[in-house]
């Protein structure tokens, strides 16, 4: 019998190569909208999780709760029950103006400002996604018509620090676009562990503006940044599908 992972409940035989990361174990169910023979698989704690078929791909989404730490226990066990490539898909604060509620941030580097990936190395060693992974987030973001920017995001461990603002003005000004508290981990873990990785973050949060009123918002029902999570789990669903075709076919993007 397959060993069952402690915190995601789940084994070998229910994992899929291609795996969705939200946070927020409720955002599974506007996943299942999009997939067909959707099973859900397990909950425990922040780890809730399903399998379904989006255009023949076998993909599972599990959520990863907030931060790097949930986010690289999760990383670690669906590696090791064989998983191969996961795309977060997940809320960030923009930090640059021109940057609007429901645009896309497709991550390609971050500055590793968490707890959690520097457990695991140094920080000078660089966390950034997988190459093919970000351009077919990329191709598919464009064919969808989504609003998006490629670009660098900070992840951090927390919104209540006393001189926030003060932090994400300095690395506004160093060209960074947007603020997450999960990608550095999962790009540096899935790097360590042969998994490629992508992020793709939803702006909930524009620049100088109310993190409060704007969750509030984004929690209260449709809305930009509703649409803004509909096109980012469109986007990293068809980037599976492109991945999975050049598998097929036998060819790179590298």
């Amino acid at each position: 019998m397959d060993e069952i992972m402690p915190h995601i409940r789940l084994s070998r035989e229910q994992a899929a190569d291609y795996v969705l990361l939200p946070g927020d174990p409720q955002r599974l169910d506007r996943i299942a909208e999009c997939l067909e023979g959707v099973k859900e698989l397990a909950y425990n704690r922040e780890y809730r999780s399903l399998r379904g078929l989006y255009k023949g791909v076998s993909v599972m989404a599990v959520s990863t709760g907030i931060g790097g730490a949930s986010t690289t226990i999760a990383v670690e066990e669906l590696a090791r029950i064989g998983a191969k490539s996961m795309i977060r898909i997940g809320s960030c604060g923009a930090l640059k103006k021109g940057i609007r509620l429901g645009d896309l941030i497709l991550v390609n580097g971050a500055v590793r400002d968490d707890g959690a990936s520097v457990t695991y190395v140094d920080s000078i060693y660089p966390a950034i996604p997988d190459t093919e992974l970000l351009a077919a987030c990329m191709e598919s973001a464009k064919e969808l018509g989504a609003k998006s920017h490629v670009g660098i995001a900070r992840s951090h461990d927390s919104f209540y620090i006393d001189d926030e603002e003060a932090v994400s003005t300095y690395w506004g000004e160093r060209g960074v676009l947007g603020s997450d508290m999960e990608t550095a981990a999962l790009f540096v873990v899935g790097r360590l562990r042969g998994v490629r990785t992508a992020s793709i973050l939803n702006t909930v949060v524009e620049w100088e503006d109310s993190l409060e009123d704007n969750i509030n918002s984004y929690t209260g029902g449709e809305s930009a940044m509703m649409q803004g999570e509909r096109m980012e789990i469109l986007t990293a669903l068809e980037a599976f599908v492109r991945i999975d075709k050049n598998k097929q076919g036998g060819n790179s993007y590298e």
